[in-house]
């Protein structure tokens, strides 16, 4: 365990952490830019990955959409690991106020965290958009409710995954409580994640605390502007922060 991060720990009060893929691939799910991520699936779909996750392709061609979706973003096997299971008994011990995800995953809550904000949404929500109706994933993964592997709801509407797709803005409520959230903390750890996707990455820029930590097996732009940096693996490093 790093010295200097326990000791930042130990005299915070507020800390809020800030993750992007790189928390998840320990248990199991691939990020986007990765070897096995999803960028190197076009050539099985025949269509780049942000042109299928966009709203216009989900409008355009919902059934496709869909089989993409299920067959790479979602994995239901996942379970929290390290990095999720210490970051939960942080809030648990007071320390932790709040986690900022760009994940989908829903594995935070797995592992007990109760403030958190995802500003990507979850594959864990689905909503009917004829009617509002809520559904579970369960329900969508579930092919007898299905059309041809499109989901539908009992009032016949489709139902879409509660998940921000590109040409979609984030969740006004969800960013201005992650922006509350990072502007109040003494202490900001931001692992997993490049810091290179936006709007999301400009969240750093309302810490005014004490503590600026980054956690990521690569070096960041904001390497320099960071009191800490550990270049290693999220899990490993968060594992002996408890």
């Amino acid at each position: 365990m790093d010295a200097r991060l326990q000791k930042i720990i130990d005299e915070s009060n507020n800390i809020v952490f800030f993750g992007g893929a790189g928390v998840s691939t320990e248990s199991g799910i691939p990020d986007f830019r990765s070897e096995s991520g999803l960028y190197h699936a076009q050539e099985v779909y025949g269509y780049s990955p942000e042109t299928m996750l966009s709203h216009s392709f989900y409008v355009r061609q919902t059934k496709m959409f869909f089989k993409y979706y299920k067959e790479n973003l979602i994995h239901q096997e996942a379970q929290p690991n390290k990095a999720h299971l210490a970051l939960a008994a942080l809030e648990q011990a007071g320390k932790l106020k709040a986690v900022v995800t760009q994940n989908i995953d829903g594995l935070h809550q797995k592992a007990g965290s109760k403030q958190v904000y995802e500003l990507h949404g979850s594959v864990l929500r689905n909503y009917c958009q004829r009617c509002g109706k809520f559904y579970d994933l369960d329900y969508i993964m579930d092919e007898s409710n299905c059309e041809e592997g499109i989901p539908k709801c009992s009032c016949g509407g489709t139902i879409k995954p509660d998940v921000v797709l590109y040409e979609e803005s984030l969740d006004d409520a969800c960013i201005e409580g992650a922006v509350e959230a990072i502007s109040r903390a003494d202490t900001l750890i931001i692992g997993g994640t490049s810091l290179v996707v936006y709007p999301a990455a400009g969240l750093i820029h309302y810490f005014h605390g004490k503590n600026l930590v980054l956690i990521n097996k690569d070096k960041t732009q904001y390497d320099s502007k960071a009191d800490l940096v550990i270049n290693d693996s999220i899990g490993k490093v968060m594992e002996m922060t408890e």
